[in-house]
């Protein structure tokens, strides 16, 4: 049986207040493409749908349109809600689409049930567990000996798992939206500083475990053997920076047969994913970046001029109106940022998006510090530690 895994789509991103709405668009249109040739089973998209819980309609439009389009192809599509979206509006309508095999993940409740695939070689459920955090699991759990039992992110998914019961015999993939400890976050993640890890070893009786919220493509977990069954796709398109040497892919995964209690068979591939425009950094001085020797030597490697650009000026001295100057060459501009003698201990990007890059641990230490010229002290840092928790579990 084949799968298609892909996930943390943003659709509705913007960045650095470019929408990146087209190149969302194009992306999409080259998955079509590749479940086209593949003709998987199943497609499956691991949470993340949207950028926002709210999306806007010109994103609403795009996932439409997108899921109709894969509905067509004849492979079964499961669409998971991440911590980016809202679950109910990811499950509305699920009930309908699921006439089309299209197939929304409901919001968590406790109770599960799988979608079963056949095969020449037997069946497979398919399991969806939305984005969960430790509250939304006690909250749906009905003794307080269970709630005590479910105390951060790792014994919160364990008890989600322990909700499905499985068929003897039956292959079991299962999507997931969580961080899996180990695994290599980018800038462009929400995540609290470690709080929300998540043990490999909870997905041990899966077969497969498609994973999304980490934006770069990488195993995570091996069985005894050493296969890899628990993986991020990562996302289809680089969201920031710090995502620019990544290679884009989605992942291809082929289970073949189970016997008795051992994991299924299987292969895992990757297909890359090449964007209409790179993400990527340039660094020098003002007149070279801008003279047409610069231009043409990026043309000859290969380099397109209407990337997303992240761009850092050497010069001593402000340019001015650099940025307007600089967008005559490179329409993409994304930020300009000075790196020079004076600026070196005190960086002045003009990205926002550095604020959401850290922390709430790393904020509010910078906050303290700020207005009382000294660090937390370790039994003031594990207090704010515990509010930050508690906060991140309830919100």
């Amino acid at each position: 049986m084949k799968f298609i895994h892909t996930a943390d789509l943003h659709i509705g991103k913007s960045i650095c207040e470019h929408s990146m709405l087209d190149e969302q668009r194009r992306i999409l249109a080259k998955i079509l493409e590749l479940v086209d040739f593949e003709k998987p089973d199943a497609v499956l998209v691991a949470g993340d749908v949207y950028d926002k819980p709210v999306p806007s309609a010109d994103a609403v439009a795009v996932l439409d349109d997108f899921l109709v389009q894969l509905s067509k192809t004849g492979a079964k599509v499961f669409v998971l809600s991440g911590n980016h979206d809202s679950a109910e509006r990811i499950a509305f309508g699920g009930r309908l689409m699921e006439n089309r095999g299209v197939y929304m993940s409901p919001v968590y409740s406790g109770t599960f049930s799988p979608v079963t695939l056949k095969d020449d070689v037997g069946e497979t459920d398919v399991w969806m567990l939305p984005f969960v955090r430790p509250a939304m699991v006690r909250a749906n759990l009905s003794t307080d000996e269970e709630r005590a039992q479910v105390t951060d992110y790792t014994s919160a998914t364990r008890m989600a798992i322990s909700q499905m019961a499985f068929t003897k015999g039956r292959r079991n993939v299962l999507l997931a939206h969580q961080f899996v400890t180990g695994a290599e976050r980018s800038d462009s993640e929400e995540n609290v500083g470690g709080l929300d890890n998540v043990d490999a070893s909870v997905f041990d009786s899966f077969d497969y475990v498609a994973l999304g919220h980490i934006h770069k493509p990488q195993n995570v977990a091996k069985d005894a053997s050493g296969v890899a069954r628990v993986r991020y796709s990562g996302t289809p398109l680089k969201y920031s920076l710090s995502e620019k040497d990544h290679k884009k892919s989605v992942t291809v995964i082929e289970l073949g047969k189970k016997a008795g209690t051992r994991l299924a068979d299987i292969a895992v591939r990757e297909i890359s994913l090449e964007p209409h425009h790179d993400v990527r950094e340039i660094r020098g001085a003002y007149a070279e970046l801008v003279s047409p020797e610069y231009q043409r030597m990026q043309i000859s490697g290969g380099l397109k001029l209407d990337d997303y650009v992240y761009i850092k000026l050497t010069d001593e001295n402000d340019v001015p109106d650099a940025a307007l100057k600089l967008r005559g060459v490179y329409p993409n501009l994304m930020m300009l940022d000075y790196d020079n003698e004076r600026t070196r201990n005190q960086k002045l990007g003009a990205c926002a998006d550095k604020v959401e890059q850290k922390t709430p641990m790393e904020l509010f230490g910078e906050f303290f510090s700020d207005m009382t010229n000294r660090s937390l002290n370790e039994e003031e840092a594990e207090f704010v530690h515990g509010i930050v928790q508690k906060i991140w579990e309830e919100s």
